[in-house]
């Protein structure tokens, strides 16, 4: 079995909590739609970012409130790079699978769309030249 990586990123609406925890939900579950054979018990790990805007909550224990809780995850500062985009949220997932590379599908909501506009569905997509990750 393979262990492949899945990207996703989110806009977060403030530095509150509970805005970090749904964000947090909805871009992991929004990962897991679409991939449907994921499952939470072959998930090796989940590294989560935050922008250095945001520092009121772990995205972590959102992931652990949604039945994550045996998943190892790391919650880091993401480096400052001048002109990113405020208040976005990144996560990569370690999964172990038999889906083959070209079968994983990365995730980008909201504003964070503009970071991979290649992988971010055509309408929530804007280039925005120096911020493709």
């Amino acid at each position: 079995m393979a262990i492949r990586g899945i990207r996703g990123a989110t806009s977060v609406a403030a530095d509150e909590p509970q805005a970090i925890f749904d964000a947090t939900r909805e871009l992991l579950k929004e990962i897991m739609g679409q991939n449907g054979e994921m499952r939470t018990e072959d998930i090796a790990s989940a590294c989560f970012t935050l922008t250095e805007d945001l520092c009121m909550a772990y995205p972590a224990q959102a992931a652990r409130q949604m039945g994550w809780e045996a998943v190892p995850m790391l919650c880091a500062r993401e480096i400052p790079v001048p002109h990113s985009l405020p208040r976005i949220l990144r996560v990569l997932i370690h999964w172990n699978t038999e889906v083959p590379q070209s079968g994983i599908r990365h995730v980008y909501l909201h504003d964070a769309a503009q970071l991979r506009p290649d992988l971010a569905p055509a309408q929530q997509t804007r280039t925005v030249a120096g911020m493709n990750e």
